[in-house]
């Protein structure tokens, strides 16, 4: 008889980086980041770990770490077996806790993520695959039993779920071989807004040597020198390649519109985060005049519950979902999102501008 493994210590350890040296990863709120990362590693009686990352921006670290360790009482003394025999039951445990619900969302999905995330990781190495490969063979019904189906059935039932799944799974073995010969569609965040002229073109050229013709820009502090810029960089980048913005929520509703309508001539694709990262209706809004220029808006990456995915998407309010693999309480939910996003047609582009977001970004959601 195979020997249960039992998580019987938590590891974690608080990782960051100097970025602000360099301002890589600076935007319109994030002026000087320190990009980091909380790595937890589950120890269990067997010798097999499970990993995962939460990404954070400097002194956030402190919080999700402090986190991870108090909500290890709750994990130390499970087995591998009882999460494998029911994934989102585990979660519940940690999303419905009678007295650290109250806490809502935020610091502490994260924190449930970074726990949850690492009992699949757990999974994946006890059978031998790489996390991707472990969810690409789970089966319809293992997939729609680890959401939590509570908030969202006005959106998605669960048979909608089996039925969106069900209609594909005869195809999966072909999209996997075309996703391992080519791999998922990306861009290069090459204007990072402390960067100079000459670091984005070089970073511009760079990317296009090696094949990538979509390129992503900060904006959002200065008008005039938006305008110079994207100028400059629409000339490098050519007139066929793919330009997206990001305002990082810097705006209002009306100020975003207003802000747009003077960038439209660069013909971007997106503009992602224009406004607060909850504001649904003022998504909405954004989309419904910014669809006359044919510039559609991206959202997610700071979203951190099914729940306002299901808003933003139900109500078209996002033409790009931008899951950030950390930001949610772990795989579970990346799956929930998913499916709903499926249902309505809206394509998937997940959030990959932090350590280990794009690898993440890869193993959840491609």
């Amino acid at each position: 008889m195979q020997k249960k493994s039992l998580i019987q210590n938590v590891n974690v350890v608080d990782l960051r980086v100097p970025t602000s040296d360099t301002l890589l990863g600076s935007d319109p709120f994030h002026k000087k980041p320190n990009y980091s990362v909380v790595l937890v590693t589950l120890e269990t009686n067997t010798g097999l770990n499970g990993i995962s990352v939460a990404f954070t921006i400097g002194a956030g670290n402190d919080w999700i770490a402090y986190g991870i360790k108090d909500l290890a009482q709750l994990v130390i003394g499970a087995t591998l077996e009882d999460f494998i025999n029911n994934p989102g039951a585990f979660q519940k445990t940690f999303v419905d806790h009678h007295q650290l619900r109250w806490l809502a969302d935020g610091v502490y999905r994260m924190v449930v993520g970074s726990i949850v995330n690492a009992m699949w990781d757990l999974w994946a190495k006890q059978v031998e695959k790489p996390m991707w490969k472990l969810l690409v063979d789970l089966t319809p019904e293992e997939i729609v039993q680890s959401i939590n189906w509570r908030y969202l059935r006005d959106a998605l039932t669960p048979d909608e779920a089996l039925e969106i799944l069900r209609a594909h799974q005869d195809s999966r073995h072909e999209r996997e071989a075309q996703m391992r010969k080519r791999g998922p569609k990306a861009y290069s965040t090459a204007g990072w807004l402390g960067l100079t002229d000459a670091q984005i073109l070089d970073t511009i050229n760079q990317m296009k040597a090696v094949g990538f013709d979509c390129f992503k820009m900060k904006v959002g502090l200065d008008l005039q020198h938006d305008l110079e810029r994207l100028a400059f960089i629409r000339k490098a980048i050519g007139n066929e390649a793919k330009l997206m913005l990001d305002a990082n929520q810097i705006w209002g509703v009306d100020e975003a519109i207003n802000y747009m309508r003077e960038l439209a001539q660069f013909r971007p694709a997106w503009i992602e985060e224009p406004t607060a990262r909850d504001d649904v209706l003022g998504y909405v809004k954004i989309a419904k005049e910014l669809a006359k220029y044919n510039i559609g808006v991206a959202a997610g990456e700071q979203v951190p519950s099914p729940v306002i995915f299901k808003q933003l998407l139900t109500s078209r309010a996002i033409s790009y979902c931008q899951i950030d693999a950390t930001r949610l309480a772990g795989v579970n939910d990346v799956l929930a999102v998913i499916l709903i996003a499926a249902k309505y047609g809206i394509p998937v582009c997940p959030h990959g501008g932090g350590i280990g977001l794009c690898s993440q970004a890869q193993q959840f959601t491609s």
